[in-house]
């Protein structure tokens, strides 16, 4: 019980730390779970090892960027709908997905061809973007509407980084894959 309470103080006076930390966690741990199925399980020859480059590049997003906009962007939509009211929450759900999350693959891709030192730094995003996004209304809003409904306020980063965990496991695939 101690230790819960622990947690608890340290989540109240640095959110925004512990937001990154644990997201920027599980964001790099469904990379790193994405190379273990394709590089060590899937293999049809002798596996191959972990790209550290890549788990960097998801670290930097997962870390960095990701979880300090989710902290802000949650905090006013928090701020701005309150309640849980059936109005509210399809408020918050549309504004979520319609609003912030064309913008969030947007900076994905760029980011990730940026560090990739890629010479087009649009390319991808623009051949991947729509099917991303499409893909995003089916897995974000079911997930964000038992978020918006059930999770507190002060968990949301974390509700959305474990969601995200699965998220980016699917966005990984994704990446993958030639458009």
């Amino acid at each position: 019980m101690a230790a819960i309470n622990a947690a608890k103080r340290i989540f109240r006076k640095h959110p925004v730390i512990v937001n990154s930390l644990v997201y920027g966690t599980l964001y790099v741990g469904a990379e790193f779970s994405q190379q273990t199925l394709t590089r060590k399980i899937l293999v049809k020859d002798k596996p191959q090892p972990y790209d550290t480059d890549v788990i960097k590049r998801y670290a930097v997003i997962g870390t960095i960027i990701y979880p300090n906009v989710l902290y802000a962007w949650y905090k006013w939509l928090d701020g701005r709908y309150v309640g849980t009211a059936a109005k509210t929450v399809v408020k918050k759900l549309l504004l979520d997905q319609f609003v912030l999350t064309p913008p969030l693959l947007v900076v994905f891709y760029v980011s990730m061809s940026l560090m990739e030192r890629k010479s087009d730094l649009f390319e991808e995003c623009r051949n991947k973007l729509i099917p991303t996004f499409k893909t995003s209304c089916v897995f974000w809003l079911p997930a964000q509407t038992m978020n918006f409904l059930w999770i507190p306020p002060a968990a949301r980063v974390i509700y959305v980084g474990t969601c995200a965990f699965a998220w980016v496991n699917i966005l990984c695939w994704i990446k993958r894959q030639d458009y």
